[in-house]
């Protein structure tokens, strides 16, 4: 099962020493579409996770088009709902709702859905270990027996050696501080798990809320899964009384005060530098440990899913590096695929995130009575189409962001010119908007 460029020779040594082929830190979306992908390719490959498995993890659980194109072929998304409607307010005033026939994005409880992501990956080969948490990673010293393996740490002190290793160990990564992950932007999300009658839940069925928050940047969603409402607010950090302020007042708001949620949580996201290394030797970054997501939004699963499944092909790769040059130039291949694809669209994001703090009511006008820019809402989240993609393509989308943010808004329209995906717009949908 090594490498078509190993000897017999690497793998009888391989063997005794037990060296693992790829060697992923984190279970989440991230760590397992990168066991997966390199369990695929038919690699040793170990899944370390420091928690029991399932887990439960601060989400608001949304499934776009970009995360369900994603998934390992025959995956059947666990979806608590199918989204048709959204409702759009601004800090819960001129609420409207706008509707679509087709379903935009379904809605998932993390626990069921990682679980279910890392049986794929122990499917196609990958060994699972839980309870195991990562003191750190070691590519020089006496723990490295040569320059082609990589030790990797346990708290407790076992170490286990491997050819190559992911980090998706989340936001405070270990794996992310050993490759120097640089960070510009970070937020706070708190969430509430809410419980509510039959009744309550039957009026948010198929329908999400978002509300444009009172501080720069902010916003809150309501996200129903059966017979519990997902409620959650995030803004940047540096603003926790204001944050949560915030959710307590939206709660109100709704009418759900009045039931005690079974689950209340926060957590931070963190967004990479433009300039953030994705690897260092033999150690690649994915997902939250990389800070790949959505400036704007701060989606990350779809960021989770698609940089997972890049770093567990490119680490297959430096597996099989016999020395310090391959290694880097495949660690340089993963760091521009990366770039080309989701680096475009952070780009976008940023500058929309930067326009959307000054003027919210703007975004929320258009959304609501612009029909071009719902239907860009809805083709992003149905996955016929990305940020990076909208603005490459679509001169008044390229005007619109320049007008907001001369700068930053002309480096984004450059890179995402570079990108050379298709638009997929399906214009057979039909739309209703109700207030």
């Amino acid at each position: 099962m090594s490498g078509e460029n190993s000897s017999a020779d690497d793998v009888q040594a391989d063997d005794v020493q037990r060296v693992w082929d790829v060697v992923v830190v984190g279970a989440g979306p991230a760590g397992a579409s990168a066991a997966y992908a390199a369990a695929v390719a038919g690699r040793r490959v170990l899944l370390l996770e420091k928690a029991e498995l399932p887990r439960y993890k601060t989400c608001g659980g949304g499934i776009i088009g970009p995360s369900r194109d994603a998934l390992p072929p025959g995956f059947e998304l666990p979806l608590k709902d199918r989204v048709h409607a959204v409702t759009f307010s601004n800090n819960g005033r001129f609420t409207r709702t706008r509707r679509s026939k087709q379903m935009m994005f379904g809605l998932i409880n993390r626990p069921e859905f990682d679980q279910q992501l890392v049986e794929h990956a122990q499917k196609a080969g990958a060994e699972l270990r839980t309870g195991a948490a990562v003191q750190r990673v070691e590519q020089h010293g006496s723990a490295v027996p040569d320059r082609r393996t990589v030790a990797v740490v346990l708290q407790g002190g076992e170490t286990l050696l491997a050819r190559a290793v992911v980090g998706a160990d989340g936001s405070a990564s270990r794996i992310g501080a050993h490759v120097g992950v640089k960070v510009d932007q970070v937020d706070l999300g708190l969430e509430a798990e809410i419980p509510v009658p039959e009744t309550v839940a039957e009026d948010w069925r198929g329908r999400v809320l978002i509300d444009w928050g009172p501080m720069p940047g902010s916003y809150g969603w309501v996200f129903p899964k059966d017979d519990t409402l997902t409620v959650g607010v995030i803004s940047a950090r540096g603003e926790g009384a204001a944050t949560k302020r915030y959710l307590e007042d939206f709660i109100a708001r709704l009418g759900l005060a009045g039931f005690e949620p079974s689950i209340s949580s926060g957590h931070l996201t963190r967004c990479r530098a433009d300039d953030s290394p994705l690897s260092r030797g033999r150690v690649l970054v994915c997902g939250d440990a990389a800070g790949l997501l959505e400036p704007w939004t701060r989606e990350g699963i779809s960021f989770a899913l698609r940089s997972g499944r890049l770093a567990g092909e490119w680490a297959v790769r430096i597996a099989e590096a016999h020395d310090a040059v391959d290694t880097r130039r495949q660690a340089l291949n993963y760091a521009f695929a990366v770039k080309a694809g989701l680096g475009v669209e952070m780009s976008v994001g940023k500058t929309m995130l930067a326009a959307f703090e000054r003027r919210p009511g703007l975004f929320h006008a258009a959304l609501t009575g612009f029909r071009p820019a719902w239907r860009a809402f809805k083709e992003i989240t149905q996955g016929r189409t990305s940020l990076g993609e909208l603005v490459r393509s679509h001169p008044l989308a390229q005007r619109a962001l320049t007008a907001f943010d001369p700068g930053p808004a002309a480096k984004a329209a450059a890179a995402a010119k570079e990108q050379t995906a298709g638009d997929g717009a399906d214009a057979s949908d039909e739309d209703a908007v109700t207030s």
